[in-house]
Order: C-alpha cells, then structure tokens, then sequence
C-alpha cells in the first residue's frame, strides 16, 4: 500500500519528457505559459504491486496450423495433432484442450501413444525422440534421445510394451526402451534383412509392425517396395516379398495371415503369408480400364487400413489413388465396404486419418466405428456404424480461419445475459446433418473453474464475416455469426469502385467497435464503410440508411518545388458544419466546384436500397461510406468510437475527423485535423505552395508510378493480407497480391509524423538511425517480386531472419504506425537535404509503389551517436525543428466520448469527444446534447470548438479516465431496449442512460478526474480540468508500443501495453510505476501486432498462427487458478481385458504370449549401443522434473488406490455372499431341526 500524492503547482515542465523547449507544456494549451494551477492534493491508494503480475500462457484454440501427424489412444480416448513448427495439440472431451511445444520448433513427424499409460512419444524431424508425460495438466517432456547419424522415418510401438520400434532413413531398425529412453543393443541392419544378392538398396523404412499372430515377428516395409518378416528370436529373416512398385503403407489382418500394402501407382495389394511368392489380390479401386485395354494411371494411395467387423464385411479404408485424368478434383477418402465404394470429398488435402477401433488389441477383431481425418485446414470425423457415413459435429472451435481472420476484440465480465442470448439467437442457424451419436473423443475430465465470468470474444473475417465466441473458463465456443456483406450489394465481376479497390475480399473487416450493455455495434470495413448494428430478438423489415461523407483530403496539400509562384492557396481549407446536416448534403470538400469531382464521387460498394427481410440478431440500421473523390480511393479508417448513451459515432483516418448522429441519421462534423485546431494549432505549418494544374504536380507526385496505374485510376491493396494469408512463407510477395498497401493497424496508431524515425522491426538497435525518405520510381510492371536489398539485411538487429523485415517491406508499412495520406501525394523532405533525399541515388532499392510516402520510410544507418538518435526520434523537441517543415496529413490514431472538462474554466463535466493524432497531439471538443428524449430526437447535437489541446511522445493509441480517488470512470451507455418488440402500453419503451459523473465521489477531492493517455513511446496522467501533467513515464526508447488499454486487475486498474519488440509491461495507475517488464515475444510479426489485444481481468490475446488463437494471462491470481480451470488429460482407467483364445487358436496360434521382449532387447543379450548413435537427453530437471515425477507417482498411487478399492469392493462382496450363505444355512438347520421335534413322536399313520 503506497499514497501518492503530489502537489499540483505548476510541475508540468519539470517533469521528465513533460515538455521541453520549443513545445507547448502539457498544461497549455496553445504552447505558451500558464499560470500554476491552485495548490491541490490528491490522495489515491493503490494496491497493485509486481507480486499481483504473472505472465503465461493460458491455452490456444483453434485448428492447428500446418498439420503433420495424428495419434489416437482407444483406452483414454484422447487425441494429438502434431504440426510443422513442433507444436502438438491434444484434444479430449469439450474443455480438454492441451498445447505443447517442442523447444526445438522442428516438425513433428509421428506421434505414438503409450495407450492408457498418460504418455506419449514425439518423432521430429531434427531426427529426436521426446517422452512426454501427459499425467499433468501441463505436460513435460521426461526423456529425448537425439539420433546423430541416422535420420528417423517411422515408429512402431506395439500395445502394452516398453519397447519402441525405430526405422531409419538409411534401412536399419533399432530399438529403445521406453522406460530408461536409451537404445538397445539390438539393431535390424538392412543388408542383413535383405537377400545377400540383392544388389540395390531398399530405401528407407515405411513401415513397422509387429504380427498380430506372434508378436516375436517384425513386418518390415521399404519405400523401394521390399518387405521382410523378420524374426527377433531367430534375428533372421522369415520371408521376403519384392514388389515393383512402391510401397506407402501396410495393414494387417487382425488374424495375422493376410495384409495389404498400398502403392504409388494407385493399386493395392494383398498377400497370404502361405504364399509370399505373389501377391492373392491386386485392385486398383479407381483405375479404369481404357479402350486400348490398360489401366489408367492414378495417383498414390498415401495410407490403407483393412479392419474386421464381426457383424458385416471387412472394412477397407485408404486416401488418395484418384485418376490423373480428372484435374482439379478435391482429395478423397474411399471407404469400401464390401461391395460397396464410398468416396468422400474434401475440401483440403488429407494428412492422415486414422480408424477408430473398440479394441486396442490388434489380433481381435476391430469394429471399427469411426475415421479421424486430419485435413490440412480442418478436422473430421466420419461415423463408420451409419450406412451414408455421417460425419460428427466437431465441439471444437476449428473453423476460426474459416475465413481468415483481419481482426479480434475480446471483452471480459460481459452482461451475463449476452452470451445466452446470442447463442439462442445463433443456434437457429446451426448446419444439419450430423451424426446423432456423441462426439467418440471424450477422454480427459474438465470441470468449470470457481474463478469464472463471462468473456466474449469477436473475430472479424476477409469475407465480411463477425463471429461472436463464448470465451468464459478459458474455452472457446461458437455463439453467433453475422454477415455484414448482406448489408450491399452483390458486386460484379471485374466492374465498380468495389473490383478496384481490394479484388478478392471488399468486405474485410479492419475493426470492430461493441458495447455489450447497449448491444449496439459497429463494423469497419476494408472498402472505407462502416456498418452500425442493433440487436433485435425479433425478424424486421427494415430499410437502411446510407451516409456519405467526404472525408477527403485537399488535393492542394502536396508541395511542389518544380512551382515557385507565391500566389495564395485558391482552395479553402476543408471545413465542416457544426450543426447537423441532412444526410444528403454533404460538407463541402475542396474543388467540388467543378463538375469533374462529381464525377467518381460514389462510394465503393452500393449499399441495398430497398426493404429488406432481417432475421433476429444483429441488424444493420446504418452505412457510412467514404466516397472516391477526383479519382483517388478513399483512405482506410483508421479510428472508431461509438456512444450509446449521446447516440453519436466519431471516425477519423488520415485526412480527418467526421462524428454522425446515428439517431437523427446526421453528420454533425466532418474536418480536416489541421482545421480542427483552430487557433490552438501548437505547430507551426508552412504555407501550402499553390500549382498552375493539377496534372503537373501529380506527374511530379507519381513519376515512376505510371506502370502500377491503368487508365489514370490509381488502386490499392490492404496490408490486411498479412493476416489473410494462410501461409508463413516469409519470402517477398509478388506485387499484384499486394498492390499500394495501406494500413489496417487495429485499432492502434497511424503515424504520419516525418520527424519520428519509423521502426520496421521491433528489435532494431537503440541507437537509431536518422530517417531517408525514398520516393518511388522505376518500378516495372505488376509482375516482377521485390525483396529486402542487401544493404537493409545486415542493419536488422537481433531479429535474425532477412524475410522478416521484407515482409514489412514488400506490401505493408514499415512501421505499423505508418499511415500513408493520399495515393499519388508523397511527402517530400525540404530540410537541408531535402533535394537529395527525394531522389533515389546509385544502388538504392526501387520500392513498391505505397499510398504515400510515410510507407517508405527506412531506417538506415547513418551514425549511432546520441545526438543522431535523438534529433531522428520522436517529436523533434528540439527549437531548431519547432515548426513542421512540410505539410503533414496528420492522422487521427483514436478516439473516446466521456464525460470529461473541455477548457480549463468548466465546472462541470459535460460529453467530450477525445481524439488523438499521429503527432502526439491531443484535442478535446466539448459537446452539446440535448437530455431529453423527444429534444434529443429533435434538436441538433452542437460541437464546439475544439478545447484543450495536449501533448505525447509518438503517436496516440489510448485514452482512459479515473476519478480522483484512483476508480476507473466507464463509459455512459444506453440500456438496452428492443425496437422490434411488440408495444406495451404498460411499459413504454424510453431510453434509459447510465452515466458515470467523474467527479461523483470526488467530495474530498474537490472536482475534476484523472485522464489516462498512452502514445507509441509514453505515457502521462493529466488531472481535468487543470490540464496538469500529474506523472509522465517513457515507455519505450528502443521500440514502439503497439496496443494499450487501461483494464482492471485484482479490483484496481493499471496501464497494459504491448511493444513491437516483443514486452509485455503494466504501469500502475495513476503514477505510472512500472509493475511488469517480461520479453515475450522475442519476435513480433504483423499478424500478432495487430491482433494482440487486452481485457480486464489480467487477459489478453493474439493471432498466435493464421488458424488458432493464443490466450495468456498476466495477471498472478488467475496464474495460481490455472491448474484448476485446465482440464485433466489422463484419467486412471482399467484396460480392456484381451477376449478369451480358444484351445485351438491357442494351440495352433503360435506362441505369443511366451514371447519376452526383455530377454531379447535387454543390455544382457543385445548389449549397449554406440554412443556415438544417439545420444540420451534428460528432461526438464530441478523443480519442474520433481513436479512431473511427483506427478507421475500421484498417477501411479491413483491406479494403485482404485485397483485397492475395486480388490476391496469385490472382496467385501464375496464376504457378504458368505455370511448370506452361512445364515441360509443355519436357517435351514434350524427349521430341520424344528421339523424333526414335531414329527419325532408321531405314528406312521398320523401323517
């Protein structure tokens, strides 16, 4: 417990970063001088210290990306999906959910489980065995045996055994103990288990499996097409079988006479072990016979499984062997039954399937009764006991990137209503068809958590798509799914401003805005629109209204040098109305004069105007669009907020700042950011240069561009397809799949200062480099790749990997905060060197041509001095840069409505719009709004002019407001109310508004509040309505941060922010104390930079691959309660007991169950292996090792206590039987007894 208390008496310049000279204090507002406030106290106690702070992750949902392997275990019933980046994913009941990642990152080969023993054994591809033991909640790898000289291809490990099977790239077989994890002496070389005359090579090993007739004999497959039965006891060969073509995969009868292989030719064959001379059966299942008499060739059957049924015909399942004839036909899967094909379509490549079986034994018979299929994008699962093979509704949230995702949202402590309604509404459209019988992974125990709340978690989707998930107790279940592209419509190939925008996805989401109370939500997207929804429960017809608004920058705003005329600038600057307007008219926008900005003024995508049917849900009330304006696209937008409780809506990109009364269906402000100052512009901007036309300054503007522009019409491309692709290939990508990109950044910061050095990496050097502007030229046609040039490769710092930072390069912005103006107006440098720099010198790098040239800015290096980094880092404090030596488009970054002081001299709060720029500026504008229902339906919303006027480091991504006494201020909000129910005359439907004053509680702190602001560099705490910098803190010198939110943790509030170079830190609140510092995330991609987001309640998120989303936590209380919201992968169960052999199967066969594995393999008789082979790696040792050994034995100590218990049980039983036969007895005796009395002396004749 820590007070704070500070007098506020004018110490804002004196605080570290506070302001220096040539800048405007924080308490100014026009930067000059103010007279100290009055001597105030504030007293806030807080109650965060680094103990409450623990960083981890929590759990990961999703499809696993880039699928390598599956395994099964049939006893425990649980499920592992391995993938390419050494990550493994084991899946039981819904809640059982486990990710494990192998330090290495090499791709998982093969999985194998110890069936019902809570391990599982790990192939990678780095040719290493891992052990991991799943008797935890967190599974740990016990033991790894790396392979030195051979490279790994298959593992066998036969049921209820402790010795593994491992076949190697060069042909040899070796064996390992489970147990101990070393290797054996034993070894299976491959020219002993071919003939000495055979004069090839067989390839690598492919297959391994031991008879399911005697267990003492080893299967052996090759690619080359040779199989051997090998004989361990003998340590010779039983038969050898060569076949022409290759083999892929082997099955056997469960009786173990017969087996069939499956060929690269497309054919399968089967083979009797009476006769190995020949295979008894060859099939191509779908090769037809040609007029000319042959087959066709087909392609290869990857994997064949050949099970039994004791009630039907034998199952033959296998992917793969489909015609070449037919391109473009999906991958199958061929379930032949009988006589009966079924071949099942996929949409992705299959992997690996695998049959379940009710029995782990593998020379019983099978019944199988269901198929795993592991696709490359999803997970099925066929039932096998329906004749149309049904497929099973998978519990698992695997359709995440049904479409990719561009954008999350995650929201904690909701309404507790919300999530039930959503999933009422959401149920009705669930897809039909499944399988009526219960989801057969069920393995594992999963119980809700004690420390559990509500937590809604949204997805914005390339195809317009929003999905609602259910995300309370640390699982992840679909709710609901709306579709915003049903809002316009449908654009036609090749034809609109939709086609030049973004050709394959026009309705990507870029950000979302939702407020859980009022249920009102709003959706940004990609072709410049935004859509405001309301929840209904009932269907509607509605008809929606359209806004335009040209929120366009001046097309005058670019310098001409080649132009040196002094005459004034003929436009006026872009001014908005600050009364409410029609939502036909439109504010004027520079050069509407002529009848030729008419011309292309419409909006990207046409809006439905007509009625239109509404299912319950979300429907769309409301479209806001951004028009072309003289041919140039519409910028991204950058920033959203939306209000309830005022019924207004505030958007901004790089041009300016509109807000919308949604209510009255107005625009009330539509602006420039350089207009919104006013007087109380804290820069100095020079003059803009007029031009004799417009058609010079653009040649000028986009000389090297012309290639990239078809008829005069300039188009561009979204970075969001960093977070679209499906693909982690970090080579350059080809320009036409990301022409122009511009910023999506979600919903953090678009810096367009040209005095900040840009980062393009996260983990550049602290000693940066001075920025070098490039323009573009010379860039050849559509066609040609662009990488990273040689000179920007050695200058990356620790991050290691060249494609990285040519990922930024080729198709995104440098800095995610770069945010380019205007197509075809790139900034031009007029410092000293300017003219110098605007021209690309011998062996620079032509770049791909970006919106402007804020896309291009590089870092370079010029010197590391200190002077160097601090004349080039953010703001250019210094007196000799105080003005803006060119003319900027300054970017509003975000936006907040609150209750809140918008001058100095205000005694009370009233509504305020925030809005933060990309210069680190913050402007407040007051707001007038009428309280009353039916004046709020009627009289205008006023704006005022803009109030206060504040200042940051780097640009600004976060507002957030305390009281005085340290509690967080929420937003005010409207109650929830349902336009579409019926009337009540009883219960009239008025709106109802919840507001939180700032200044409620503040009886011993006088009025006023404290108002949070976070920018990419600092942070600072401002009391309202004096404007005092209370505390100041940089939060980065090094970096950038990349997301901040103020959030509640452990019923305080603290400063949550995430650096692109990996930190995660929390600042407390309001001193701005640093809590937490953790690295981690040593590498920092798009993808994660803008999905990271976070939540109350210690919580936060990320984009971890295109496919799954990865949920951590930072807070140490939920850190303590993990174990028990994690559900239990192993569960002790007694195994199946093998069926009873009968007196002739027993006698003819074979013997094994005399066979013994450990008298053969064991150091006694085979020996030690070499050293030099493999080597034996313990696992994770100290505390963690004791942890997983303690947590073995608990494992062990439960079996042995329910072995007890289920001996005990059984021996109780037989004691009652006991005593029950023994008091029948002396019953019986006793009524003998009384029989014999009676009748003793009785005569023969009284009977």
């Amino acid at each position: 417990m820590k007070k704070f208390r500070k007098v506020l008496d004018g110490l804002t310049t004196s605080s570290p970063g506070g302001g220096t000279i040539g800048s405007p204090s924080c308490g100014s507002a026009a930067g000059t001088p103010t007279t100290a406030p009055t001597p105030k106290e504030i007293d806030v106690q807080e109650t965060l210290v680094s103990e409450n702070f623990q960083l981890c992750k929590t759990v990961r949902h999703g499809f696993p990306y880039q699928p390598t392997a599956l395994a099964f275990d049939p006893v425990q019933k649980i499920l592992a999906i391995g993938s390419r980046s050494g990550g493994v994913r084991i899946l039981g009941r819904p809640g059982v959910d486990c990710f494990c990642q192998h330090e290495s990152g090499a791709a998982v080969l093969q999985l194998q489980f110890l069936i019902n023993e809570g391990a599982l054994v790990t192939a990678c591809a780095d040719d290493t065995l891992h052990l991991w033991n799943l008797r935890q909640r967190r599974p740990a790898i016990l033991h790894s045996l790396k392979f030195n000289r051979e490279r790994i291809t298959f593992c066998h490990l036969p049921f209820q055994s402790k010795w593994l099977y491992v076949g190697t790239e060069r042909g040899n077989t070796h064996v390992v103990n489970i147990e101990s994890f070393i290797l054996s002496g034993y070894v299976i070389m491959w020219n002993k288990a071919i003939e000495l005359s055979t004069k090839t090579h067989p390839g690598p090993v492919v297959h391994l499996s031991d008879s399911p007739k005697d267990e003492g004999k080893l299967l052996v497959g090759f690619e080359s097409g040779t199989i051997v039965q090998w004989d361990l006891r003998a340590k010779k060969a039983d038969f050898r079988i060569y076949y022409d073509e290759a083999i892929h995969s082997v099955s056997w009868h469960h009786e173990g006479k017969q087996f069939m292989c499956s060929h690269s030719d497309g054919s399968l064959t089967l083979w009797n072990l009476r006769n190995t001379s020949k295979p008894i059966q060859v099939t191509f299942p779908h090769g037809k016979i040609q007029k000319d008499g042959r087959k066709e060739s087909c392609k290869p059957i990857l994997k064949v499984d050949y099970k039994t049924s004791r009630n039907s015909e034998p199952f033959v399942i296998f992917s793969g062997g489909l015609s070449y004839d037919k391109a473009g036909r999906r991958p199958t899967l061929t379930i032949m039954h009988g006589k009966a094909i079924t071949v099942l379509e996929m949409d992705y490549p299959i992997v690996e399937f695998m049959t379940l079986c009710e029995t782990p034994y593998n020379n019983e018979v099978q019944d199988p009764y269901a198929v795993v299929v592991l696709l490359e994008k999803d997970l099925i699962v066929v039932d096998l006991t329906q004749s149309n093979f049904p497929v099973f509704e998978n519990p698992y949230p695997m359709d995440i990137h049904e479409s990719p995702v561009t954008c999350t949202a995650y929201f904690a402590d909701c309404p507790p209503d919300i999530i039930p309604v959503l999933y009422s509404i959401g149920a009705k459209h669930k897809k039909t068809g499944y399988s009526q019988k219960e989801w057969p992974v069920s393995g594992g125990m999963w119980t809700l958590g004690s420390h559990t709340y509500p937590e809604v978690i949204i997805t914005g989707h390339a195809d317009g798509s929003i999905k609602f998930w259910d995300g309370s107790a640390i699982t992840l279940q679909m709710l609901y799914k709306l579709k915003t592209s049903k809002v316009f419509e449908k654009p036609k190939q090749n034809e609109g401003r939709a086609a030049e925008l973004v050709d394959d996805d026009p309705f990507a989401v870029q950000m979302v805005s939702w407020c859980p109370q009022s249920r009102i939500f709003c959706v940004v997207g990609i072709s410049a629109h935004i859509i405001l929804y309301r929840f209904s429960k009932y269907d509607a017809n509605t008809q929606i209204v359209s806004l335009e608004v040209r929120l366009q920058c001046d097309p005058e705003d670019v310098i001409s040098p080649s132009e040196n005329e002094n005459n004034p600038c003929f436009s006026e600057p872009h001014s908005g109305s600050h009364s409410p307007q029609p939502h036909h008219q439109h504010p004027a926008s520079p050069g509407s004069g002529t009848p030729e900005s008419f011309k292309d003024c419409t909006p990207c995508l046409k809006v439905k105007d007509r009625a239109v049917r509404v299912p319950p849900g979300y429907q769309a009330e409301l479209v806001i669009q951004l028009p072309w304006m003289d041919g140039e696209p519409p910028q991204q937008i950058s920033s959203l907020d939306i209000n309830s409780a005022y019924g207004l809506l505030a958007f901004g990109n790089c041009n300016g700042l509109a807000v919308v009364d949604y209510l009255q269906k107005t625009i009330l402000l539509c602006m420039s950011t350089l207009d919104l100052y006013g007087a109380a512009d804290p820069y100095q901007r020079l003059t803009r240069s007029p031009r004799r036309n417009r058609q010079s300054t653009s040649e000028f503007c986009m000389r090297g561009l012309s290639n990239f522009y078809s008829d005069s019409k300039k188009r561009i491309r979204t970075s969001y397809q960093s977070l679209t692709e499906l693909s982690d290939n970090q080579q350059s990508v080809d320009t036409e799949r990301s022409k122009s990109p511009t910023s999506v950044h979600y919903p953090t910061s678009l810096h367009n200062d040209p005095r900040v050095l840009p980062e393009p990496v996260a983990s550049l050097r602290a000693s940066h480099c001075s920025p070098v502007f490039y323009l573009l030229d010379n860039v050849k046609g559509p066609g040609r790749k662009l990488s990273l040039p040689t000179d920007l490769k050695t200058n990356l710092g620790t991050v290691g990997e060249s494609q990285q930072f040519s990922h930024h390069v080729n198709g995104h912005c440098t800095s995610p905060t770069s945010q380019p103006c205007s197509a075809g107006k790139p900034r031009v440098p007029m410092g000293p060197e300017g003219p110098r720099l605007a021209r690309r010198g011998p062996g620079r790098p032509p770049f791909r041509k970006a919106q402007s040239a804020a896309c291009m800015e590089i870092s370079l290096p010029v010197s590391h001095t200190e002077e160097s980094r601090e004349n080039s880092f953010s703001r250019s404090r210094s007196s000799s840069v105080s003005s803006i030596d060119r003319d900027t488009k300054e970017a509003i970054t975000t936006l907040q409505f609150g209750e809140s002081f918008g001058r100095k001299s205000d005694t009370l709060p009233t509504p305020c719009l925030w809005v933060g720029t990309s210069l680190g500026v913050i402007l407040l504008i007051p707001m007038s709004i009428p309280t009353d229902l039916e004046e709020r339906m009627e009289e205008p919303v006023t704006i005022g002019p803009c109030g206060a006027v504040l200042m940051l480091k780097g640009s600004v991504l976060r507002f957030g407001f305390l009281d005085c006494m340290g509690a967080l201020v929420p937003n005010p909000y409207e109650v929830w109310r349902d336009l579409n129910a019926p009337e009540d005359p009883d219960r009239p439907r008025k709106r109802k508004l919840v507001h939180y004053s700032p200044s409620s509680s503040q009886d011993t702190c006088g009025e006023g509040h404290l108002a949070i602001v976070c920018s990419e560099r600092q942070a600072k705490v401002f009391l309202m309505p004096s404007q005092s910098c209370l505390f100041v803190h940089n939060i980065t010198e090094s970096s950038f941060v990349l997301r901040a939110d103020v959030v509640s943790v452990c019923n305080s509030v603290c400063l949550a922010c995430f650096c692109a170079n990996g930190h995660v830190m929390t600042l407390s609140l309001p001193s701005l104390r640093p809590l937490m510092d953790v690295n981690y995330l040593p590498l920092t991609d798009m993808r994660i930079a803008r999905t990271f987001c976070f939540t109350n309640g210690g919580q936060a998120l990320y984009l971890s691959s295109p496919t799954e989303i990865q949920r951590i936590t930072y807070s140490q209380e939920m850190y303590d309660n993990l174990q028990e919201m994690l559900g239990e992968l192993f569960t002790p169960t007694e195994t199946p007991e093998a069926q009873n052999r009968g007196f002739l199967k027993g006698f003819f066969g074979g013997n094994a169950h005399t066979f013994d594995r450990e008298e053969l393999f064991g150091e006694a008789a085979a020996g030690k292996a070499s050293r030099s082979l493999a080597q034996h790696i313990p696992g994770q040792g100290g505390v963690e090792g004791m942890k997983v050994a303690a947590s073995g034995a608990v494992g062990e100590l439960a079996r042995a206590r329910i072995a007890l218990d289920e001996r005990g049980q059984r021996l109780g039983e037989l004691e009652e039987r006991t005593a029950l036969m023994m008091t029948s007895a002396e019953s019986f005796s006793k009524h003998a007894h009384e029989l014999m009395l009676k009748c003793k002396d009785k005569k023969w004749y009284q009977f």
